[in-house]
């Protein structure tokens, strides 16, 4: 069902990643191995946990498969989480991974972008704050599952001019258990600017509980550099890699 406006987002080897328009999406907001190295991107589709999921992708459903997840202690969560791998349509010799959507859709179905793939489920592999998403990665065939192996991507966001986040301050439009989520005075295309030794950079953060974070910019930033919220230094040890101007810092 084509309820939401569906927006390319990044891609890799030819390979179109789409977000709905009222969504968001990360390529660094996680603690797995795919997000060291820009081959990951998780899409919160702006729905529930049990609403349906849209495809982020085109291509041919080649398998679907169950596997137990972790256990989590004090809320509750799915004991299994779902792979979907899809033979891309545009480009057939790489096939997209799909995490955390149990399937609706059955091997041989052809998935147009923005179509029900299933229902977005509460994985084992999420932390309590973990909002509803799709973990998105473009493989080779011959290695469509594992952690790591994955393409890297190329964002589609174009960065403009952006101005540093001076305030944090802003108005509480979303509170739950796991988290609040405040709209900020200062307004801003797609999210907080740190300074980066004079440089905007969109974070995509993980921090504090990760330990690590990612930061998008037009250039690259010098090793070393320090990274600046609201004038405050976010404390760095190093910079771990660099990729399309989407730096990771630990």
């Amino acid at each position: 069902m084509l309820e939401d406006r569906m927006k390319c987002i990044a891609s890799s080897m030819g390979v179109k990643i789409h977000c709905p328009e009222r969504g968001r999406f990360s390529f660094f907001n996680s603690p797995y191995p795919a997000r060291h190295t820009f081959s990951g991107i998780d899409i919160c589709p702006g729905r529930g946990f049990c609403d349906m999921a849209p495809s982020p992708v085109q291509g041919k459903v080649t398998a679907v498969r169950q596997f137990k997840c972790h256990r989590r202690k004090g809320f509750k969560t799915s004991p299994y989480d779902y792979v979907i791998l899809l033979c891309s349509s545009e480009n057939p010799e790489r096939w997209i991974k799909i995490l955390h959507v149990e399937p609706s859709i059955k091997v041989g179905d052809i998935i147009e972008v923005g179509e029900d793939l299933g229902t977005l489920l509460r994985s084992g592999f999420f932390d309590f704050w973990t909002d509803p998403h799709l973990h998105i990665e473009v493989r080779k065939p011959s290695d469509p599952i594992r952690a790591i192996g994955g393409f890297k991507f190329e964002r589609s966001l174009r960065l403009g001019e952006s101005t540093f986040t001076e305030d944090l301050s802003g108005t509480v439009i979303e509170s739950k258990p796991e988290y609040s989520l405040v709209a900020l005075n200062e307004e801003s295309e797609y999210g907080i600017v740190a300074d980066i030794e004079g440089q905007p950079g969109l974070l995509d953060a993980g921090i504090p509980h990760y330990g690590w974070m990612g930061v998008h910019m037009k250039n690259s930033p010098k090793i070393g550099g320090t990274v600046r919220l609201c004038g405050t230094k976010i404390e760095v040890d190093k910079l771990i890699s660099g990729s399309y101007r989407s730096t990771l810092f630990s």
